[in-house]
């Protein structure tokens, strides 16, 4: 007996500084942390030496796109200025593309003075976790820049995301906002979107993990989809285990979002998540 999966194949192409980066399969971003807080200790690069050899290792071993940030958005985290957040990432921009030419870099931040600033110096992408909302600047920065833009979904801001978190349907709530977000960054002149749904940002566990199971539905987005799932807490608690011990749990969580049709991956540990790529690419070829 032969089955089909119910997942639509969809093949997006984004325009990164006059390179067409193709979701013909999934892609891996990895995540460089220039903080000292971030929640997961390894993630950390605050310093020229630690940031090169990260990135070169993410590069070696698969990474599609390399995701610097200026500072965390965990709760609790400290809470820089732009001025603060441009002074950490412009330096590591120019160290990374001078150490290798031609990387693709996205910029993780809210501040639009960032991303010009992070764009001018060799970003290519720009990685917004409020899509907008934390500053009015954004998105029509984004669209004077021209590169494509991440947008994600959080409830609240990062100060205030986890302080019970609440949705009547927290898919269609999620569908709805990036349906009206979409239109407006495309009224701007943003060209490539892509989507993330923001686990992890102003939702409980149950919310994670619905829509986790619910992925393929924002597809009708007709846009890349952003997975980022990597150690987060929606695993190591429930495994009962420190985020140092949830690469088992991300592997299989990631899994579960290719099923889904998820087309970009960012993740802390880009070998293991490349390699869960090969596999579901093996399998879903398989009749």
């Amino acid at each position: 007996m032969k089955t089909k999966s119910t997942v639509l194949s969809q093949t997006f192409s984004i325009n990164t500084g006059g390179k067409l980066l193709t979701f013909s399969q999934p892609l891996v971003m990895g995540i460089l942390n220039l903080t000292h807080d971030s929640f997961y200790a390894a993630s950390r690069v605050p310093d020229e030496r630690s940031y090169l050899s990260r990135a070169g290792q993410m590069l070696s071993e698969g990474a599609a796109i390399l995701d610097i940030g200026g500072q965390s958005t965990r709760p609790r985290a400290t809470v820089l200025s732009a001025a603060e957040e441009r002074k950490n990432v412009v330096p590591a921009l120019r160290g990374i593309l001078k150490r290798f030419p031609g990387t693709v870099i996205s910029i993780d931040t809210y501040h639009s003075e960032v991303a010009r600033a992070a764009v001018e110096n060799g970003a290519v992408i720009v990685n917004d976790v409020s899509a907008g909302n934390l500053d009015p600047e954004m998105i029509t920065t984004v669209a004077g820049l021209g590169v494509p833009y991440v947008a994600m979904h959080m409830q609240g801001t990062p100060a205030t995301m986890q302080r019970q978190p609440l949705y009547e349907d927290v898919v269609q709530e999620i569908l709805d906002f990036f349906i009206a977000k979409i239109y407006q960054c495309r009224a701007a002149g943003i060209r490539d979107i892509i989507a993330d749904p923001g686990f992890g940002f102003g939702k409980t566990s149950a919310h994670n993990y619905t829509l986790l199971k619910h992925l393929s539905v924002f597809h009708l987005l007709e846009v890349p989809l952003l997975v980022g799932l990597s150690r987060k807490s929606m695993i190591w608690r429930l495994l009962e285990v420190p985020p140092e011990d949830a690469l088992n749990g991300t592997t299989a969580l990631h899994m579960l979002a290719l099923q889904q049709g998820t087309q970009l991956l960012r993740v802390h540990d880009v070998k293991a998540a490349r390699q869960a790529i090969r596999l579901w690419e093996y399998y879903r070829q398989q009749r």
